[in-house]
């Protein structure tokens, strides 16, 4: 494989990871899968949370793909894309936004306060439904995402009566 094919892969799988877990966040973490992402929307003591299997679940397949990966190569790289996907999103998800392990930066512009925004505006609502921005890297407008929520609180309230 060329050096180009190796990089391919580990951006093309960043790229598909963001997709992946922007469906994962929305339709597992905030559906059927809420028991354990419950504990990521509430305040907690200590440094881990019940939340946090989540990653151990999703770090047995790149494990498996990178020793599957030393006879099949482009498997491997991918695999790779995945752990960078993981490092970029512990940095992003866990450090910067929910300053765990004692990192204490608050970005005051650009691409990072964005992200910040977003997910802080995601944690605006109480419960797993109607909630906006459940991917980690890509982020929209605030001013979108606030009109967002808004429109969720009325059909809420619409279907719930309240």
């Amino acid at each position: 494989m060329t050096w180009f094919e190796k990089l391919a892969i580990v951006i093309g799988m960043v790229l598909f990871m963001e997709c992946f877990a922007w469906a994962t966040h929305r339709y597992v973490m905030h559906g059927w899968g809420w028991g354990w992402h419950k504990s990521h929307h509430e305040d907690h003591d200590g440094w881990f949370e019940k939340n946090d299997l989540y990653a151990v679940v999703f770090a047995i397949v790149p494990i498996v793909m990178f020793v599957v990966g030393l006879w099949w190569p482009p498997l491997w790289w991918a695999a790779l894309g995945i752990t960078v996907y993981g490092g970029i999103y512990a940095f992003v998800h866990d450090m910067l936004v929910h300053q765990r392990g004692g990192f204490r930066w608050v970005p005051k512009r650009g691409y990072f306060k964005r992200l910040l925004q977003a997910h802080r505006l995601h944690h605006a609502v109480e419960g797993k439904e109607g909630t906006v921005s459940h991917g980690f890297l890509f982020a929209r407008s605030p001013s979108v995402l606030k009109a967002q929520l808004r429109a969720n609180a009325e059909r809420l309230k619409a279907a719930t009566g309240r």
